[in-house]
């Protein structure tokens, strides 16, 4: 047979379940970068420590590559079916990074408006020369000054995450084959 000169017709057929199917749909598509995911997650530092997660909320959705999530994340989800559920250890350098010196600054604590009494851990905001807002968070006081920190919360970290993916949606269909199942 001349597979060059073979020609497929393509049938496009829309199939509808009837109301009461109860029987389990299984899909082999799996995550690739361009897709859109929907993941459900628990994020904890190594030593157990909860720091977020996705339950009683919206699951998280994001494209795969388009640097919306940490690269350690994007990763993590490369290659999973919907349904499927794994732990991901991400290392420091794939999540927010060590922690960064440059990022400690001294501030005048008679900067600070008459109102707000600058208190270890109180997070604030800032604005750079281009206007745009950042947090810090007062790490050190002293008797004029305060140590701002804009450093990242989880700078410094490894991280876990327990994942689940809830769906994908992908930029290119899907296409079958006559033959190719």
């Amino acid at each position: 047979m001349n597979y060059a000169a073979e020609i497929f017709a393509f049938h496009f057929i829309e199939l509808t379940l009837p109301s009461d199917f109860s029987g389990k749909i299984f899909s082999m598509q799996q995550v690739k970068n361009g897709d859109t995911v929907k993941v459900h997650y628990h994020g904890r530092l190594t030593d157990g420590t909860i720091f977020d997660s996705s339950e009683g909320r919206e699951p998280l959705e994001f494209e795969v590559g388009g640097g919306a999530v940490i690269p350690g994340f994007e990763t993590g989800v490369m290659g999973m079916s919907v349904g499927d559920k794994k732990t991901i250890l991400i290392p420091v350098e794939q999540a927010y990074g060590n922690r960064q010196d440059d990022l400690l600054m001294q501030f005048p604590k008679g900067h600070f408006p008459a109102d707000i009494q600058p208190e270890v851990g109180m997070t604030l905001n800032m604005s750079d020369r281009e206007g745009q807002n950042f947090p810090v968070v007062i790490a050190e006081i002293f008797d004029d000054n305060v140590i701002l920190d804009a450093n990242h919360p989880l700078a410094g970290e490894d991280l876990e995450f327990d994942l689940e993916l809830m769906d994908i949606k992908s930029k290119s269909p899907l296409i079958i084959l006559p033959g190719s199942y």
